[in-house]
């Protein structure tokens, strides 16, 4: 097959994971004595659905105490409560059990620490040889870095990976890394756009 490898971003991806973000967020504006975040603002709804939490509560807490602080609080929120608030997306799972053992499965995230927990919630950890958080890299997407790493653990060239990602900061990173990128539900610069995770098996095949 030409493609050894599909990695996958998580939010917007895996699951709509919009309420679960937002509800950590709001959280954390409450631990920190701020009024909630409104959800009709869709630039902040953008950042923080797919940007990594440090850069996100930088953009809320510019002060570096206060950013401090903040990230003090997200540490302290058990996000197994959040949990049921994330659906995941239709097919997702039929099409994992398609591609696992002929190609390599990775996710390439901005999330931090509840990566972990997320697949172990809906029992997907099996699936994946790798996943790439913001955690375990210098610079998170949109740098080249986190696909990078996957592609290198994996032993193959970057074009012989196809990058799944919903958001701007996907495709910039796919870009930068010369992965090829397929744009899931978004109107992105893509090598394709797909709208069903059921399209990525024949597009594996070719």
């Amino acid at each position: 097959m030409r493609y050894k490898a599909v990695i996958y971003d998580c939010d917007g991806v895996m699951f709509d994971s919009f309420e679960a973000n937002l509800a950590f967020y709001q959280r954390i504006m409450g631990m920190m004595g701020r009024k909630p975040l409104d959800r009709s603002d869709e630039e902040q709804m953008r950042i923080l659905h797919t940007y990594a939490n440090r850069e996100v509560l930088a953009h809320f807490f510019p002060d570096p105490r206060e950013w401090e602080e903040a990230v003090r609080c997200a540490g302290r929120i058990d996000y197994r409560d959040l949990v049921p608030l994330m659906v995941m997306e239709q097919g997702f799972r039929e099409t994992l059990d398609v591609l696992k053992g002929r190609v390599e499965l990775a996710v390439c995230t901005n999330r931090s620490t509840s990566m972990d927990t997320v697949l172990e919630s809906f029992d997907l950890a099996s699936y994946f040889g790798l996943v790439m958080t913001a955690s375990k890299v210098a610079n998170p997407k949109p740098h080249p870095e986190p696909l990078l790493r996957v592609v290198e653990h994996f032993g193959i060239k970057p074009g012989e990976a196809l990058f799944v990602g919903d958001s701007a900061v996907d495709s910039m990173a796919a870009e930068a890394a010369g992965v090829p990128f397929v744009a899931y539900k978004a109107d992105l610069p893509a090598m394709t756009c797909i709208d069903h995770h059921g399209d990525l098996v024949a597009l594996v095949r070719s």
